[in-house]
């Protein structure tokens, strides 16, 4: 008998941790419980339970649903807030251990430029080639040309959009790694 209580409690354990419920005092003064909110709280503070029977959340009853619904978005922007705030000490720290100082970045800023410098020059090249090839008199078919010459200077153009974001990013960094390294002194 013992066993079959133990097997049937342990096996509703899954659905008892997700489970919530509510709680409130009416204003008989006794205490409610129920899987919604049961009707005897209307009017009455309440509060949301977890599984574990501790209070997840406090309902103000004399709010009204305006009230409630503004509330619940400042909490919501605060928690927005907290978080975005978290993540740029995170960041920060990240900066700081990477680099040592203003130089460690512009080295890295290079480094990171000579790859794009080396692409940019390629298509340049290929596309002076190109350009020749298409020039020639004994060259019949310009239009595969023209469709490789497009897909160059795309290449290029998506290039030098690369460099510009390379050098906001380190620009970004390096301000960044000024305004922290400032307030450590």
């Amino acid at each position: 008998m013992l066993r079959a209580v133990l097997v049937i409690a342990i096996s509703a354990l899954p659905f008892a941790a997700q489970a919530q419920s509510y709680r409130c005092t009416g204003k008989d003064g006794k205490k409610y419980y129920g899987q919604s909110v049961p009707p005897q709280c209307a009017g009455q503070p309440i509060e949301q339970l977890n599984a574990q029977g501790m209070v997840m959340k406090k309902i103000d009853a004399q709010a009204t649903a305006d009230e409630r619904a503004k509330k619940e978005a400042e909490e919501a922007d605060r928690k927005k807030r907290e978080a975005v705030s978290k993540e740029e000490g995170r960041r920060g720290r990240a900066l700081l251990a990477t680099y040592t100082s203003e130089k460690d970045i512009e080295d890295a800023r290079a480094r990171a430029l000579a790859g794009n410098r080396e692409q940019v020059a390629e298509s340049e090249a290929k596309i002076a080639a190109l350009k020749k090839r298409r020039a020639s008199p004994a060259e019949k078919n310009t239009s595969s040309i023209d469709l490789d010459l497009k897909a160059q200077e795309g290449l290029l153009a998506v290039k030098k959009k690369e460099a510009d974001a390379i050098n906001a990013r380190y620009d970004e960094d390096r301000k960044r790694f000024v305004e922290l390294t400032k307030k450590g002194k």
